[in-house]
């Protein structure tokens, strides 16, 4: 039962990251699917002085919801996100950082090998 008000692409997300969990056998994007599937006032936000306090230089994390631009990142890594404001993007580029999609994250490391979940 899909209500006016559900996001298209959120949906979307969630149906893709079912399929990968399966067909890859990557718990991991079943639990991102899960994450992404709750009531939007349930998901994560995270700000990035969380990220930078909870990871380590050249890591990768995704983050089943939006990267909020609260704070710094001072070491290099990969955020993967449904969403990010545009601050978190521009803050996590300026040090040299990546910012890309779940979507994106999925292409590149389809078994999920070596990503946390953040939030």
């Amino acid at each position: 039962m899909t209500k006016a008000f559900e996001n298209p692409e959120r949906l979307e997300m969630v149906n893709t990251l079912m399929q990968a969990a399966k067909k890859e056998k990557a718990e991991i994007w079943k639990v991102v699917a899960e994450e992404l599937s709750r009531p939007r006032k349930n998901r994560r936000e995270v700000n990035l002085y969380e990220i930078n306090k909870n990871t380590q230089k050249d890591e990768t994390v995704v983050v089943p919801g939006k990267v909020l631009g609260v704070g710094n990142i001072d070491h290099k890594l990969t955020v993967a996100a449904f969403q990010f404001t545009h601050d978190a993007k521009k803050k996590i580029a300026d040090c040299g950082s990546i910012a890309i999609t779940i979507s994106e994250l999925m292409k590149k490391n389809p078994k999920g090998s070596k990503v946390r979940v953040l939030g």
